[in-house]
């Protein structure tokens, strides 16, 4: 069994396990997206430290260049970084719901996995309500989300007490199936850039794993990509040329692995907790890193654009 939730004072998952410390808030303060250093991976903030709370995760870009992270100011928030404007709260998640991962679909709709009450929530952002888009009581802490080019997304889903976890799919009608169990501590989740390879990493054993994705969205062929023998791991997203960018959590880098799993690059990212990327920009080639340990966001830029940028390149949500 999971450890209980607190439901006042909800945290990420990770946090629980790794983190530890109180809520931090400050004053908002003007924030600019695209900085002007175009050194290659030299991280840099964007928001101040202690905007957000020790739970800050799930950052996502939609097409017109926002920036969205969860947990701004206080917990079950959703905040919003603008180009050129200070952070703000985008909405607030119904009753106790707080949430972990975000992606966005083609469409321009967000998805929120809401680890407390094992939803997926689905928000339009013109209106910025969220209604229930999927649930399942069998899932534990439905953590962090990848979206395949046709909609279907999938959800990891770790059991951090008994340190295993699980994989749901998740239909573009809001059908939920479990695709893989007997797993480790489930957590970064990303869809290769051709759609046919899913990537999950366990976090506490430190495994990153490959399988293949079949036309009707099921997993197969389970295969070990990279194992690394200390630190924690969190998020991960992919480039267009199919590296897989993981934070590194508890060392404070994230690194860069080729589609092989060898080692290209590590990042310092300026705190000990990254928990979470995505990449943004109007070239794509911004990659955003929430980062636990000052409740922040920091950024660096790289050689090639996110997926996420180029499945959102010609649409004009």
């Amino acid at each position: 069994m999971r450890p209980p939730l607190k439901r006042t004072m909800a945290r990420s998952p990770m946090h629980y396990y790794l983190l530890g410390g109180a809520i931090g808030l400050i004053s908002l303060a003007p924030v600019v997206l695209n900085a002007a250093n175009d050194d290659l991976y030299v991280a840099q903030p964007v928001t101040p430290s202690g905007e957000f709370t020790g739970g800050i995760e799930g950052p996502a870009c939609d097409a017109k260049g926002h920036l969205y992270a969860v947990n701004f100011a206080r917990q079950g928030t959703i905040g919003i970084v603008s180009p050129g404007k200070k952070g703000d709260v985008f909405l607030a998640l119904p009753a106790d719901s707080v949430g972990n991962g975000i992606r966005f679909d083609q469409m321009g709709r967000m998805y929120i996995a809401d680890y407390v009450n094992h939803n997926i929530w689905r928000v339009d952002v013109n209106s910025q309500k969220p209604t229930l888009f999927a649930h399942n009581s069998k899932m534990s802490q439905p953590n962090d989300l990848a979206i395949a080019a046709n909609g279907t997304l999938y959800a990891s889903d770790p059991n951090w007490g008994a340190q295993t976890g699980q994989i749901w799919k998740i239909s573009p009608a809001g059908q939920v199936k479990q695709v893989a169990s007997e797993m480790g501590t489930t957590n970064g989740i990303e869809v290769s850039i051709d759609n046919q390879t899913l990537y999950v990493n366990e976090s506490l054993q430190r495994n990153i794993w490959a399988f293949d994705i079949a036309p009707n969205g099921t997993l197969s062929n389970k295969r070990l990509l990279k194992k690394f023998a200390d630190h924690g791991f969190d998020g991960m997203r992919g480039d267009i040329d199919g590296n897989l960018y993981v934070t590194r959590h508890g060392k404070g880098t994230v690194v860069k692995l080729s589609p092989q799993g060898e080692l290209l690059q590590e990042i310092d990212v300026l705190g000990d907790h990254p928990t979470n990327i995505c990449f943004g920009g109007p070239d794509g080639r911004t990659a955003y890193v929430t980062e636990a340990q000052n409740k922040r966001i920091v950024s660096f830029r790289v050689e090639k654009p996110g997926r996420s940028w180029q499945l959102f390149k010609n649409t004009t949500n």
